[in-house]
């Protein structure tokens, strides 16, 4: 297969034993592939109506056929004719490439909570004084949660201070498409040289390497050659190291000689100030009580906090709609929609940490001293006023009645024991994300 046109070409042979003649003739005809770029294939669709049906029947026949062809997930994006111009634009790859460049991806524009307090320092540390602290720096956590933004940070914080500096920038799956590509075609010294004689190289997905032996072995390389001249590196990853079973262990360990810092779900005071920060940037002014309602029933994910204010502001402007609570329950249920999000309740997360310590939900609710049954009481109080809006008056009422006093010192506890015990923050990490993805 030397081309896009090819590739679809083999993906309607395969869609004909899902899809009849009659359907693919009347609704692909005017499906023209464009390109493939970061897994993502791209077409275009001149036909508003077709393009829209396509999207809402047929995205995931065309995603299945595409892995079954590569083994590898792909995503599916369609661009009528305004999009499909800017995409061809020159300008279109310029600007993605000087998104580290951009004002809206700094350290100012980033908000900074007990979730990702060590992250954000950390970043911060490695932009003002590269390779002579943390070096890698690699931060970890869950999609969404601000870590490609501390990468654009930090490279924008570099460049400010050395306009000569060279930054190398690549995605994961990038790296290992640009490898196969340019390796192919004879030009692989100019592959290292894009990477290997960079002063900060930014690796965002890291943890798609693993588990490939050539493109391990070529990253293995760029590191060492890095990291022996004095130059900085910094990657993102989904996961620490630890739990990248794939990973050629001289790549683990190395990806451990510097800092390791992770990112979770902000609480809801860090929801709050998000929302009123994206909306100030966007010339757009919330109330106290609809930024409370959005911290409210969006909780595990930045991204989708940033997707409701854009939501709103769309209402605003197209159709001239107040901000009031109706439109924001619309923007709601579009965006947690799309993604399967259940907001958690006190109730579903009492009733998880109940489960994890093997123990009935009256003890945690009740006045028991025994050691787990604190615990558990303590970390069920601290998960629940950072993925809801709840009080620590309301906090209190769902544990027999406890004064705020006692709740907050029961928050402050476990936050202080985050920051002591790599080991106790794991488990919140894993209640966290098990409270979100099974809720």
């Amino acid at each position: 297969m030397n081309s896009v046109a090819d590739i679809w070409t083999t993906v309607l042979q395969k869609l004909q034993s899902e899809l009849s003649e009659t359907t693919i003739s009347t609704w692909f005809d005017e499906l023209e592939p464009v390109d493939i770029r970061e897994f993502t294939f791209y077409f275009r669709c001149p036909n508003d109506f077709k393009k829209g049906y396509i999207e809402s029947l047929f995205l995931d026949n065309i995603r299945a056929a595409l892995q079954d062809i590569f083994s590898h997930e792909f995503e599916v994006k369609i661009l009528d004719e305004e999009e499909y111009a800017a995409f061809e634009s020159p300008e279109s790859a310029k600007k993605t490439r000087s998104l580290f460049e951009s004002d809206d991806f700094t350290f100012e524009t980033f908000v900074v909570g007990p979730s990702n307090k060590l992250a954000y320092a950390a970043a911060r540390s490695v932009a003002e004084r590269p390779a002579a602290n943390y070096n890698p720096l690699l931060i970890y956590g869950d999609s969404g949660l601000g870590k490609t933004h501390l990468l654009y940070a930090i490279a924008h914080l570099i460049r400010k201070n050395n306009a000569k500096a060279k930054i190398a920038y690549v995605k994961g799956d990038d790296f290992i498409n640009q490898f196969i590509e340019l390796i192919r075609a004879g030009r692989g010294s100019e592959f290292r040289a894009r990477y290997r004689e960079a002063d900060l190289l930014l690796v965002d997905d890291v943890q798609f390497v693993a588990g490939k032996e050539q493109v391990q072995n070529e990253f293995f390389h760029t590191f060492n050659t890095l990291y022996e001249s004095g130059k900085q590196i910094v990657l993102t990853s989904d996961r620490p190291p630890s739990e990248m079973t794939l990973l050629d262990d001289r790549l683990r360990t190395r990806f451990e000689w510097g800092l390791l810092a992770d990112v979770a779900p902000p609480d809801f005071e860090t929801r709050m100030a998000i929302i009123k920060n994206k909306a100030a940037m966007l010339g757009m002014e919330l109330p106290d009580s609809i930024a409370g309602f959005i911290a409210e029933k969006v909780t595990a994910n930045v991204r989708q906090l940033e997707g409701t204010i854009n939501k709103i502001l769309a209402y605003k402007d197209l159709l001239g709609n107040n901000v009031d609570e109706e439109a924001v329950k619309r923007a709601i249920r579009d965006i947690l929609s799309k993604s399967g999000e259940i907001i958690p309740t006190p109730e579903m997360i009492i009733g998880y940490v109940c489960r994890f310590y093997n123990m009935e939900e009256n003890i945690i609710r009740g006045q028991q001293r025994v050691k787990d049954a604190v615990q558990g009481r303590q970390i069920a109080m601290y998960l629940i006023r950072r993925m809801t809006n709840l009080s620590l008056v309301d906090i209190g009422r769902e544990f027999g009645n406890r004064d705020h006093a006692t709740v907050k010192h029961s928050i402050e506890k476990v936050e202080k024991q985050i920051r002591s015990d790599p080991a106790f923050a794991e488990i919140i990490k894993e209640l966290t994300t098990n409270i979100n993805s099974k809720k």
